[in-house]
């Protein structure tokens, strides 16, 4: 047979051989050699290279403790965690980047571009701005117009001194949130329509249409009757061509289709006004000219009617350097159509919603083509565009498509969404065009940038030095230390903490002084649980360390403390004697009693080895300081486990379990036993504080008297219950019970008490000993706070009945009698004999108080249409009948679903469950449980948030009337639960009353899988179609159910660009200052 030996940990098994010793050795027999056993003096040092860690229970041990770092030769910068500023420079003949602001690179990419253009930049310099001209270089320049921003981003750009600048201010203006990446081609149709309309307040008239010259052209959209052939024209103007560029390989196809003619038949026929009537017709877009730059937007980024998300076509395009526009251009011959390539931008990753934006954009002066990537700048080699590391990023994807070879003069590109041309311009001698200076307005600006710039690395190569020079001295200082550190056999020396020691070799944190404080015991010495954590140097490197660093009290040869040391020893020796006592225990209770006896309690006695193990641990630890810790454990720790001791309800003292709250002998006999005297003295040694009962004391008198007491209370209780059940029976069991729907022919006065009352009153005669008697009726709380009754016959017999009780007259008088009633409320029947029949009033004393039932509703009403957070429940339906298959789960937190809840009675005979029927577009509204002891607010909001009212004393004004109930609701008193229970094919959605029916929409699209567009809601048999309207206006409110039917997919892309644009996953533009905000 194998026998495997545990290994001890190291430290564990020092701390056992420092003690070894007390087998053999007695408290008083303890002389100094044992002393230093147990505070390890004499232990080996180690050596270095012998452990790969500090040995913690060896204070000899100096190895491990963060000198390797410091022993040899250092590289200087090892001692500063400062970067060279000098990296943070521009360097010569390049470009300043932009910093990304977490998730700003699409904002980048077209400053980028756009600086590029010389003739854009060259206009915004000419902007007038009085701000920057008539600004103190003393103070920061801040812009505020979108022209000031793009200005002064545009001067740094092109002459600061920093390798890459912060584009935060233009950021912050335009209101975008940097750390959600939005839609780039969205963003430069938004900016460019921004700045255009900014421009356009300029006095300068050049300036005023610069967006226009720079990026407009014209189209019309061309129709041809086929029956008449009458043409007629559309006119129109672009930025950008938007092309399609699914199946397609290249750009002239891309164009080509944009172009191509469109047949009109159909339910799609034109209106010819020649004809007066639909004919079929044709209709293409006709270009008429071209703009001096001409941005092509490559549709990557489509909708995708299957998920209800945008997904990204990664379509290989190639695309020429020199594009010729004129086979697709009509008229206007004398236009250069002739475009270059000047800028390409790159959309790397596989998703829609993440990825990253770059720039590849050629410097119009040079023709060098740079990579734009934020922070960084790639200059290409050759000045040739390359693509290749772009798009390597998406073969993430296992796709089956392969790159296509490009002919020469060709790009291709499965991450390009954008393209910029611009129109080739004949060569020329005149080098100026391709110069843009910077206002000398600006320059300052950008002067005083720069001369910030210089003062920060100035500081920062201080600072480098600095630390250099710091480090150096403390280099020197630990080789000369840490080599006096050991201390020599027989010589003097002194305890310093280790985690101190490791600190003053850690660099990276300043050195405090040395605090001894929570290493002493009580006796204000070196705790011997602590020699682990502290390392034993010479005195002569002690008291350098001292000299520079203070602190202390400083602990000696002379700090090892006996007393401590001795009362480890006898816990010691008590610990190992415990095992043979608890057997000899064990065999002496055993035994016949005989002569003078002891009460011990039965779980003391059970477990009285673990008490005592306990109560030598703390005997253990009771030597240290009250500041200290022993073992690691500081004090919090231990009254934690102290708290979750009483908590678990272990005993804590030994003989405490037969002690009574008035200190004396418990009354229950049962739970204690009598030992001898020989058991009792051998448990005494081990706790010499419990208390002690001999066998002839008494049980405590004053429990006896408080037990017969209460024998006496529940007797009393008991009579009291059955004389109130017998008077009350029918209000008991429930039955004979009046009904307002079919008042009763034997009395025209029925009497109501609050249901609460009755609940209460219930639970008393059920277990009235454990309950309290019912002493008020409490029918305040029916009424207002000017004395009224807050309920009418009809509000009675549609529902507020479920909160009261109604009562025969000759019960009301029993309840009279037994309990004391504030204020009694009846309703009453007056019958009357009309030549059209007999007839019935009903009236209330107190009667209705009109003003506080009539604000009630009103605030009711409001409630239902101004709630937030609400649920309602979402049903799809086929065919007018339930889907009973199971649909997909919710995507998102808006649309969890509720928790599943139990109903609290089973249905009656007869009764019809709503929930189980088959449901058509006109299901019905669902209440919430009304729980027993609670009246409820008829407004039911998401679980969080439900507004419940519980019944007191003092809430008179606080009275809820409830919603109305189903029919599974029995007048009367006798509540139905009507919890509801949500059906396969159904989703629980949270919402708010201000909510649009476009964003409902949405969320269902998300639980659903059911694009907005194929979707059919309904309520109540009433169709919802405005999306533009809130759901309060609409009717919908709290726990309502609206029915979906889904549509058959139906190729609308109108429709899907209409949901593109919602872009849940994204907020998109909304609330920034591209759109006005």
């Amino acid at each position: 047979m194998l026998f495997i030996k545990r290994i001890m940990a190291p430290r564990i098994q020092l701390a056992k051989a420092a003690w070894r010793w007390v087998e053999t050795v007695k408290p008083e027999e303890i002389k100094q050699e044992h002393i230093e056993l147990a505070y390890r003096v004499n232990l080996p040092a180690c050596k270095r290279g012998t452990c790969r860690r500090n040995c913690k229970g060896n204070p000899n041990c100096l190895v491990g403790i963060g000198e390797q770092a410091w022993l040899g030769e250092i590289d200087e910068n090892a001692f500063h965690n400062i970067d060279d500023p000098n990296s943070e420079r521009r360097d010569k003949n390049t470009f300043v980047g932009l910093t990304n602001l977490g998730a700003t690179c699409y904002v980048n990419t077209f400053l980028q571009v756009w600086f590029h253009n010389l003739e854009l930049r060259r206009r915004l310099y000419q902007c007038h701005n009085s701000r920057a001209q008539e600004h103190n270089i003393e103070s920061d320049y801040e812009p505020q117009s979108i022209c000031e921003h793009l200005q002064y981003l545009f001067a740094l750009l092109q002459n600061s001194n920093r390798k890459y600048i912060d584009p935060s201010g233009l950021v912050k203006a335009l209101g975008l949130d940097t750390g959600q990446q939005q839609d780039a081609q969205e963003f430069s149709k938004l900016f460019l329509s921004l700045l255009e309309d900014t421009l356009s307040k300029q006095k300068n008239p050049n300036l005023q249409n610069v967006i226009q010259r720079q990026f407009c052209g014209q189209f019309s959209y061309v129709t041809v009757c086929n029956q008449c052939g009458r043409s007629s024209a559309l006119p129109s103007r672009f930025y950008e061509l938007e092309l399609n560029i699914q199946g397609h390989k290249n750009l002239t196809e891309c164009v080509t289709e944009f172009l191509k003619e469109e047949n009109l038949d159909g339910d799609n026929r034109y209106y010819c006004e020649s004809c007066q009537g639909k004919q079929n017709a044709t209709r293409r877009i006709k270009l008429h000219s071209l703009p001096p730059t001409l941005n092509l937007q490559l549709m990557r980024f489509v909708f995708d009617r299957q998920t209800g998300h945008k997904k990204k076509l990664n379509t290989f395009i190639s695309f020429p350097e020199q594009l010729d526009m004129g086979p697709f251009l009509e008229g206007n011959q004398d236009q250069n159509c002739v475009y270059e390539l000047s800028a390409v931008l790159i959309h790397r990753g596989i998703s829609a919603y993440s990825g990253h934006y770059i720039a590849h954009v050629k410097d119009a002066r040079t023709g060098d083509w740079y990579k734009f990537n934020d922070e960084e700048i790639e200059k290409m080699e050759g000045k040739k565009l390359q693509l290749g590391i772009e798009e390597d990023i998406a073969e993430t994807v296992k796709s089956q498509t392969r790159k296509p070879k490009c002919s020469k003069g060709y790009h291709c590109s499965r991450n390009a969404y954008m393209l910029v041309y611009k129109v080739q311009e004949a060569e020329t001698s005149d080098s100026s065009r391709n110069i843009v200076e910077v206002p000398a307005f600006l320059q300052r600006l950008v002067d005083q940038d720069n001369h910030k710039f210089e003062e920060w690395c100035s500081e920062m190569a201080d600072m480098r030095k600095q630390s250099v020079d710091k480090g150096k001295a403390k280099h020197e200082e630990v080789k000369e230390l840490y080599e006096l550190l050991p201390a020599m056999d027989g010589g003097p020396y002194e305890f310093i903490p280790l985690e101190w020691l490791k600190k003053w070799l850690d660099d990276s944190t300043a050195t405090k002084e040395i605090d001894n404080s929570l290493f002493l015991c009580c006796h204000n010495k070196l705790h011997p649980d602590k020699v682990g954590d502290s390392k034993r140097v010479s005195l002569q490197a002690a008291e350098l360390l001292y000299k520079r660093y203070g602190g202390g009290p400083r602990l000696d040869n002379s700090s090892m403390c006996r007393v401590c040391v001795g009362q480890r020893c006898r816990v010691l020796r008590l610990k190992n004697q415990l095992n043979e006592d608890y057997k000899e225990v064990s065999n002496l209770i055993k035994r016949t009693l005989s002569g003078e006896g002891y009460w011990v309690g039965k779980a003391s006695l059970r477990s009285w080895r673990q008490l005592a193990l306990e109560q030598l641990e703390e005997d253990e630890h009771e030597t240290k300081h009250s500041n200290g810790q022993t073992n690691g454990q500081g004090p919090h720790t231990n009254n934690s486990k102290e708290l979750s001791e009483v908590n678990e309800d272990e005993m804590r003292t030994f003989n405490e379990d037969i002690v009574c709250s008035h200190g004396n002998l418990s009354i229950a006999e049962t739970e204690r036993k009598l030992v001898s005297s020989e058991v009792w003295t051998k448990l005494r040694a081990y706790f010499p504080k419990a208390p002690e009962f001999t066998q002839n004391q008494e049980s405590c008198q004053q429990c006896l008297t408080l037990e017969q007491e209460e024998k006496d209370n529940e007797a009393v209780s008991k009579m009291m219950a059955l004389d109130q059940k017998n008077q009350l029976l029918n209000l008991f069991h429930e039955k004979n019970r009046p009904i307002l729907t079919k008042w009763p022919q034997d009395t025209d006065v029925l009497y109501i008490v609050p249901l609460y009352f009755v609940d209460e009153w219930k639970k008393f005669i059920r277990r009235p000993t454990k309950s309290s008697p019912v002493s008020n009726v409490g029918n305040a709380l029916l009424l207002c706070p000017h004395g009224g009754f807050m309920f009418t016959y009809d509000s009675l017999i549609n529902g507020d009945a479920q909160h009261v009780a109604l009562l025969w007259p000759s019960e009301w008088e029993v309840i009279s009698r037994l309990f004391i009633v504030d204020q009694p409320i009846s309703i009453h029947c007056f019958k009357q004999t009309t030549p059209s029949g007999p007839t019935a009033e009903y009236t209330t004393q107190p009667d209705l108080c009109w003003e506080c039932r009539e604000g009630f509703l009103f605030q009711q009403q409001r409630d239902l249409r101004e709630y937030t957070q609400a649920t309602i429940y979402i049903r799809k339906v086929v065919e007018d009948k339930m889907m009973m298959k199971e649909v997909a789960p919710e995507m998102n937190a808006s649309s969890s679903e509720a928790e599943e809840e139990k109903e609290d009675q089973p249905k009656m005979d007869g009764e019809k469950d709503p929930d189980f029927s088959q449901v058509s577009s006109s299901s019905c509204i669902v209440n919430k449980v009304v729980e027993p002891h609670e009246i409820v607010l008829c407004f039911f909001q998401s679980q969080d948030s439900a507004k419940r009212l519980k019944l007191n004393d003092n809430s008179i004004a606080k009275l809820a009337v409830a919603a109305p109930v189903s029919n599974s609701t029995k007048l009367g008193g006798i509540r139905r639960s009507t919890r509801h229970r949500k059906l396969r094919g159904e989703k629980a959605l949270i919402v708010s009353a201000n909510q649009t029916l476009k964003e409902l929409k949405i969320q269902i699209m998300h639980a659903f899988s059911v694009a907005p567009f194929d979707q059919n809601l309904s309520i109540n048999g009433k169709c919802l179609t405005d999306d533009s309207a809130t759901l309060g206006s609409l009717g919908v409110i709290p726990e309502s159910i609206i029915c979906l039917k889904a549509d058959e997919p139906i190729a609308d892309y109108a429709a899907m660009d209409d949901v593109y644009q919602v872009r849940m996953p994204e907020e998109g533009f909304k609330g920034t200052g591209l759109l006005g905000h």
